[in-house]
């Protein structure tokens, strides 16, 4: 299993509070208990490695209504290789890192903003709040060792392109770099790969999210 692949998953089950990753021999499995994401099966594989007899083996154990397949190509790829019944994500996602060589300088929130970070339960996450007290953007962070998974990146429509996503990511990469890890890993999509790849992130794969809908 990729090193990567496999960072990413332990710290994603973390993050979600899903069971412990169950290895098999094509990449592992992760029990989530929900409503429309039961179980997601993740390939192993990234790129020209990620082969379609794979994953069309994998694809054709699925019987149930919203298990998820997670496979590391592009999804215009993907998308042939898997039959009826499959819903396809149709934006890539990216398995993207980051090396923390040093860390951020302490994150400040603009004026009239409040920035607010806990751990608990082995995750760190961290909030902003707008001046009237509402909603304006989130993030969290799994460290698992030597790699860190951050996750749940969002901002608020009304607060976007204020800078409260760098203050987001710069506290959970400092928060990743006191707790020891040395590479940070993210699922991102293309609405955040701008931001991250202005602090520094690079696209290791392609990802392609596909669920069983029955």
């Amino acid at each position: 299993m990729d090193r990567i692949v496999r960072a990413w998953v332990d710290g994603w089950a973390v993050s979600r509070g899903a069971a412990p990753p169950v290895l098999e021999p094509w990449g592992c499995t992760i029990d989530m208990g929900m409503d429309g994401h039961v179980t997601r099966h993740v390939l192993g594989a990234t790129g020209g490695d990620a082969e379609e007899t794979v994953v069309r083996k994998v694809a054709g154990t699925v019987t149930g209504a919203g298990v998820w397949l997670k496979v590391f190509r592009d999804p215009a790829v993907v998308g042939g290789w898997l039959g009826e019944g499959w819903w396809i994500d149709p934006e890539p996602g990216y398995l993207m890192t980051l090396p923390l060589t040093t860390a951020p300088d302490e994150p400040t929130a603009p004026d009239g903003y409040r920035l607010r970070t806990w751990s608990r339960g082995g995750v760190t996450r961290t909030m902003l709040a707008a001046p009237d007290g509402s909603w304006a953007a989130r993030g969290q962070l799994a460290p698992t060792g030597a790699t860190a998974v951050v996750d749940q990146i969002e901002t608020s429509p009304q607060h976007r392109r204020k800078g409260l996503g760098t203050v987001v990511m710069h506290t959970l990469q400092r928060a990743a770099s006191e707790q020891g890890a040395e590479t940070c890993v993210l699922a991102g999509t293309p609405a955040g790969r701008g931001l991250y790849e202005s602090l520094g992130w690079t696209v290791t794969a392609p990802l392609t999210s596909a669920k069983f809908t029955g």
